[in-house]
């Protein structure tokens, strides 16, 4: 998941200190109902449709097209959680609707516990019981001004197995729909009471491995609940040929590529995914997608100590970046300690002389600062205290990596 640069202030914290509601919608499940022309969606759940998609609905059932601008309303500036809430629409739609299965989306937050700068990391448990982890994370800039940053998760854990990344180590279970990421942002602005201006897809799992429903969730964040293209940004540790891909959709949001190390050695040592993407062919795709869209590419870089943050580290990075890259920036992240991990964090000089040798080299730079720490919710934390046991694996299939 992503931090942010500047703190959230005591005011701000406590001004936000979030609601915490555990009520939720319970999904709604009826034998279906075969409607004439009715059309193929993700698993007749609500949220995640468009505008033209509800209006659609409504005339497959017999209604006028403006019942799917009333339904839009509903789902995306109401929020109502369950369909009998619809009051606006007919009853005879609303039972129809809940006959043939049709849900809303919304799934109950198991927990929800808030670190002391006021970041607070939720459960939702999902239909089949999975928990997934969102993190909220309030900001206030230097000019006073607030911002709600969404950190959502894109799998159910991770099949990736980063050595130094706490959710690799819980294993991994399936592919999030594109309402279980949507309703995350959900979540987070129903706990503070307020709109989330930016979305990081930087929490549970590779949002390279279900780029179609990222995509989807993606285009439901920005035209049905109005966060711009630009406060959004994608991550990912690199799969061969879905940054191509992405690129091809030219969307104004930030990639950004959890690189990790200088080189293709220590790279494969901290990442195993990374044998079947040499460091150069990533580069390479990270050039292209500047070039695609015009958006810039963030590296991010979690310092481990002793590992990766020498400073020859540091200066083997920036001739990396200056062969491929144009209009990069890099996170530094120093490493945040978890339980049986055999990394440790660098010290805070480490950390400012990797950075000056960065600086030195024209390479732009930021040291996040951790937020979230007491919380569990900060970079390589999003594990699940709750989870007993690692998840079953289940292999990823070509179809999870098609565009739309």
């Amino acid at each position: 998941m992503a931090v942010l640069q500047q703190g959230c202030s005591a005011s701000i914290a406590r001004s936000l200190r979030p609601h915490i509601s555990m009520a939720a919608a319970a999904a709604i499940a009826s034998p279906p109902m075969v409607v004439p022309r009715l059309r193929k969606t993700d698993s007749r759940f609500l949220i995640g449709m468009s505008e033209s998609e509800l209006r659609q609905l409504a005339l497959d059932y017999g209604q006028k097209s403006y019942r799917g601008k009333q339904l839009h309303d509903l789902l995306y500036k109401t929020r109502a959680k369950e369909i009998q809430d619809f009051s606006h629409l007919p009853q005879v739609f609303r039972e129809e609707l809940r006959e043939a299965g049709w849900r809303v989306g919304r799934s109950p937050i198991h927990r929800a516990v808030t670190a002391s700068d006021g970041t607070v990391k939720i459960l939702i448990r999902l239909e089949d019981n999975r928990l997934i982890e969102a993190v909220g994370i309030p900001v206030e800039d230097d000019k006073g001004s607030f911002r709600l940053t969404a950190c959502v998760s894109s799998q159910v854990g991770c099949p990736l197995r980063c050595s130094f990344c706490a959710t690799g180590k819980g294993g991994y279970s399936r592919n999030l729909l594109r309402h279980e990421i949507v309703e995350q942002v959900m979540a987070i602005e129903e706990i503070f009471k307020h709109r989330v201006t930016n979305v990081v897809f930087m929490g549970m799992g590779e949002p390279m491995l279900n780029l179609k429903s990222v995509l989807e969730a993606h285009r439901c964040l920005n035209k049905d609940i109005q966060i711009g293209q630009r406060m959004m940004t994608i991550s990912t540790v690199g799969v061969p040929n879905t940054i191509k891909m992405l690129a091809s959709h030219k969307l104004q949001s930030t990639l950004a590529v959890s690189l990790h190390a200088p080189n293709q050695k220590i790279r494969e040592e901290i990442i195993p995914s990374a044998k079947s993407y040499p460091l150069d062919a990533l580069m390479h795709d990270c050039k292209e997608y500047f070039m695609e869209t015009g958006r810039r590419v963030s590296f991010e870089y979690t310092l481990l100590a002793g590992t990766n943050d020498a400073v020859e580290h540091a200066v083997e990075l920036a001739e990396l970046l200056q062969c491929y890259s144009r209009g990069s920036h890099v996170n530094l992240i120093p490493f945040n300690p978890i339980d049986g991990s055999e990394y440790r964090r660098p010290y805070k000089k480490a950390v400012l002389a990797f950075a000056a040798a960065l600086e030195d080299k024209k390479i732009t730079v930021t040291v996040r600062q951790t937020r979230g720490l007491d919380a569990s919710a900060a970079c390589g934390q999003l594990r699940n205290d709750f989870q007993k046991s690692p998840l079953l694996e289940v292999p990823t299939t070509e179809s999870q990596l098609s565009p739309l």
